[in-house]
C-alpha cells in the first residue's frame, strides 16, 4: 500500500486565503475603482471620470493575453522545461542505485468532488495535466512517483477523497502506473512542501524532481527549498507554459485565456511576496 503523510494544521486564519485572494485580484479592485469614480462623478466630475475611466481600462487590460505575457516577464522568473540532458542524468541516477534516492513529486492543483459523467470524484484540469506529465517523466526515467495534495483551503467541507487519493486511483485506472507515495493532508503549496519533505526523507529520497505548472513553479521551488533546508536537492520540472500567441491586435482584446493568465501571474507574484515575508 502506498505511504501517506500527516502533519499539523495551519492556523484558522489560513481558511480565509481564498476569499482574500479573490478580493485583491482582478477584476474586483478595478470594479471598486470604477464604482468609486461613478459615486464621485456628481460632486467631483473630473476626478470621478478619471477613476471611472481608469477602472474600466484596467478591467479591459486584465483580460488580455498581451497583459498576461507582459506581467509574466516583469513579475516572474519561470524556469525552463527539463531538457534531454537533464532526463539523461535522471536515468543515470536511477540505473546507478539499487534503491532510487530520487523521486518525481507532482503537486495537486484542484479536485472535482463529484463528476456526473463518472459518478465519482475526479481531478481538476490542472491536477490531471500535472499527473500526466509526472507519469511521463516517471516512465522515461524509471523513477518512483509521489503525489501531494489534500482538499485546498477553498473546500467548503472536508469530505470526499483527497487529491492524492484521486490521483492514485486515476494513475492506476487510466495510465496503468502506480504512485509510490501520497501526501493527502496539505491545503496549499507551503503544506505540500512541509508534509512531503519528511515523508520522502524517511523513505531515503535525497533528490526530488518537482512537477507543477510553469507559473506556479517559482513559488513551489521557494516552499520546497524552505522545507528541505538543504537536506534535499530539488530539480524543477515545469509544464503547462503560457506561450505567446502573437496575434497582433487580438492579444489586446479581452478573452477568457487572457483573464486566466493575468490572474495566475498576479496570484503567483502575490504568493511569492507573502512567502518571502512570512516567518519560517
Amino acid at each position: 500500500m502506498p505511504a501517506t503523510a500527516t502533519g499539523l494544521r495551519m492556523p484558522v486564519l489560513e481558511s480565509f486565503k481564498p476569499l482574500l485572494t479573490a478580493l485583491v485580484l482582478p477584476p474586483v479592485p478595478w470594479l471598486l475603482l470604477a464604482l468609486l469614480g461613478a459615486l464621485l462623478a456628481s460632486k467631483r466630475r473630473r476626478l470621478g471620470a478619471l477613476l471611472l475611466g481608469l477602472g474600466l481600462v484596467l478591467i479591459w487590460l486584465s483580460a488580455c493575453q498581451g497583459s498576461g505575457q507582459w506581467l509574466q516577464q516583469a513579475l516572474l522568473t519561470v524556469p525552463p522545461p527539463l531538457g534531454e540532458s537533464e532526463l539523461s542524468g535522471l536515468r543515470q541516477e536511477r540505473n546507478a542505485a539499487a534503491k532510487p534516492a530520487t523521486a518525481i513529486v507532482v503537486l495537486g492543483g484542484g479536485r472535482v468532488l463529484h463528476a456526473p459523467e463518472s459518478g465519482t470524484s475526479d481531478l481538476g484540469t490542472p491536477s490531471l495535466q500535472r499527473l500526466r506529465y509526472g507519469i511521463r517523466l516517471a516512465r522515461e526515467t524509471g523513477l518512483p512517483l509521489a503525489f501531494s495534495g489534500g482538499a485546498g483551503w477553498a473546500a467548503r467541507v472536508e469530505s470526499g477523497a483527497s487529491e492524492a487519493e484521486i490521483a492514485r486511483r486515476i494513475a492506476l485506472r487510466d495510465f496503468r502506473h502506480p504512485i509510490t507515495w501520497i501526501e493527502a493532508e496539505s491545503r496549499d503549496t507551503q503544506e505540500n512542501a512541509q508534509r512531503s519533505v519528511p515523508l520522502l526523507q524517511a523513505a531515503g529520497i535525497r533528490h526530488i524532481v518537482l512537477v507543477t505548472h510553469a507559473l506556479h513553479m517559482p513559488r513551489a521551488l521557494h516552499e520546497f527549498g524552505q522545507a528541505a533546508a538543504g537536506a534535499l536537492r530539488v530539480t524543477a520540472a515545469p509544464m503547462g507554459y503560457f506561450s505567446a500567441a502573437d496575434r497582433g491586435v487580438l492579444d489586446w482584446m479581452p478573452s477568457a485565456d487572457g483573464f486566466e493568465q493575468v490572474r495566475l501571474v498576479l496570484r503567483e507574484r502575490l504568493g511569492l511576496v507573502v512567502a518571502s515575508v512570512r516567518p519560517n
